[in-house]
């Protein structure tokens, strides 16, 4: 039972995502055309400092990134926060995940920007998004100025592997759970799409003995901003030692009792430390 509320406690967090409220006018979403997708996005913030925010398993825009999309100084950041290809409203098609769909997540980011006229730009990722931003960094590191990744992980442990498949029946979720992915994707969708995500990762971690993208790790030369809640029931902290030792001359940051959405249990401290990062010269 203790094993149980740990997992269901964690995506109660990374899932319900939609209770953090703000009185900001809310910014226009836009579509743009990026292959077969219609992508969804919103752009706020005139600065000269350009960053994308990439999200988590299923995420989307205000479900992950409302506190940094309204966060940022806008007069030294250009914020951009996407729906990636069959999540949120970049819909249709429908999302698919092959064993290579983290590499085709990164080579979207890219095609997206370079659509809207970035071909440059800085990434902040979380959780399946940071291992995007991972991927991204080390295969087009001419395109990436500073990487953010938080709750990400490179290689999948076993019992990693168990908590994913512990939480594949989201009927077991509290209603308090469900409903901001009930939302966005609907009743019956939400559940399939949730399963569908599961046995993507478990082919990854068949196909791979568990690696993701280790070793492309060697291959990320922009400076590098590895952030982590140590009290994270989803990603073990061994990943941040991990990605320290192999990222060439990465920062850490921990929050000692943060767990898996520290950009928004601490989203005050998290967005000051990331944007003194990113406009550092």
């Amino acid at each position: 039972m203790l094993f149980r509320n740990i997992i269901f406690n964690s995506v109660k967090e990374q899932l319900h995502r939609s209770v953090y409220f703000s009185t900001a006018a809310i910014p226009k979403e836009n579509k743009i055309k990026v292959g077969a997708h219609e992508i969804n996005y919103v752009k706020v913030g005139k600065g000269p400092h350009t960053l994308l925010c990439t999200p988590g398993a299923l995420g989307s825009i205000w479900t992950d990134f409302k506190m940094q999309v309204e966060g940022f100084d806008q007069d030294k950041c250009c914020v951009v926060a996407w729906d990636p290809p069959g999540y949120g409203k970049s819909r249709p098609p429908e999302r698919e995940f092959p064993t290579d769909f983290y590499e085709k997540d990164a080579d979207a980011a890219i095609s997206f920007m370079k659509e809207l006229n970035f071909p440059k730009f800085s990434l902040l990722g979380w959780s399946d998004g940071g291992i995007v931003g991972l991927i991204l960094a080390a295969k087009y590191p001419n395109a990436i100025n500073k990487l953010v990744v938080w709750g990400a992980n490179s290689f999948i442990l076993p019992h990693e592997l168990e908590i994913y498949k512990n939480i594949r029946d989201v009927s077991k979720w509290s209603k308090k759970m469900r409903e901001p992915m009930v939302e966005l994707y609907g009743e019956e969708y939400f559940p399939k799409l949730w399963s569908n995500w599961i046995d993507g990762v478990i082919a990854v971690y068949n196909k791979n003995d568990g690696n993701i993208c280790a070793e492309m790790l060697k291959n990320i030369k922009c400076p590098t901003f590895i952030l982590h809640g140590e009290k994270d029931p989803m990603v073990d902290n061994v990943h941040v030692s991990h990605l320290h030792t192999h990222i060439e001359g990465a920062r850490i940051h921990l929050y000692p009792d943060g767990k898996h959405n520290i950009h928004i249990k601490y989203a005050q401290d998290f967005n000051k430390r990331v944007q003194d990062f990113l406009l550092q010269p």
